[in-house]
């Protein structure tokens, strides 16, 4: 403490009291650290955006689809009306009885059981009137006596050019076939007193109209029914007859 004239204050023991000061704070001077920020990173695309970038994607491939689809469409039925395609035509042109054998247990009598043989060979003719091929599937036949089965026969299926006629031929053979009470007595009739003994030979064909050897159209069922009379007497054929008709399915 300083007195008023700025002397020391004057201690009893006679020694002046000096009193100091505090130094001043001393202020050092450090360099602020300039801090360097990176711009934010881009953050990605939502899973929302992406989803309807897919489905804006999607939408235009089915749209481009089914456009393509229609014009092939078109072009097609086009097709098909400038060619008109009809049924092809089937004919039964030949019957080759190889044997037929009917025997019962006693032909002067009514009949109980009579037993049926019979080997023939059918020739069919097929006739494509179109300006384009038909491809036909496997054909299945059955052979019936008075709505009886007798025997049934598989055709594998083939392809018949623009403007053609094919044949087909198939065999039709029944062994020992047994026939009980009235339709053996109607059997024995036939063959002893008439000499005429009438079958039927049905079958179903699916065929399709090939365009441009490519493309196919829609498959049309054919049903075949052709009536034959053999003669057991002479071995022979005495009749036939064959009609077709065509539904589409």
């Amino acid at each position: 403490m300083m007195t008023r004239g700025g002397n020391p204050p004057f201690q009893p023991n006679g020694e002046y009291q000096i009193s100091r000061l505090p130094p001043p704070p001393s202020h050092s001077y450090r360099p602020q650290n300039r801090q360097h920020y990176a711009p934010p990173p881009s953050r990605p695309p939502s899973s929302s955006s992406k989803s309807s970038s897919c489905k804006a994607c999607c939408c235009c491939m089915f749209l481009l689809v089914s456009f393509l689809s229609l014009v092939l469409l078109v072009i097609l039925l086009a097709l098909v009306l400038s060619i008109k395609p009809k049924k092809p035509q089937v004919d039964l042109i030949q019957v080759d009885v190889q044997y037929v054998s009917i025997t019962s247990n006693d032909p002067a009598t009514t009949a109980t059981t009579a037993t049926l043989s019979l080997a023939i060979r059918l020739l069919f003719a097929v006739v494509n009137p179109n300006r384009v091929g038909i491809r036909y599937g496997d054909s299945r036949f059955t052979v019936m006596y008075r709505g009886i089965p007798l025997a049934r026969v598989l055709v594998p299926g083939f392809y018949q050019d623009p403007h053609c006629v094919k044949d087909v031929v198939t065999a039709v053979a029944v062994d020992r076939l047994n026939l009980l009470q009235a339709d053996a007595a109607e059997l024995i009739s036939d063959a002893v007193i008439n000499d005429r003994v009438e079958f039927r030979v049905l079958g179903n064909v699916a065929a399709r109209i090939r365009v441009l050897r490519l493309f196919d159209s829609p498959r049309v069922q054919v049903s075949v029914d052709c009536v034959i009379v053999i003669s057991p007497r002479k071995q022979s054929l005495s009749y036939k007859q064959c009609g077709i008709d065509a539904l589409n399915v």
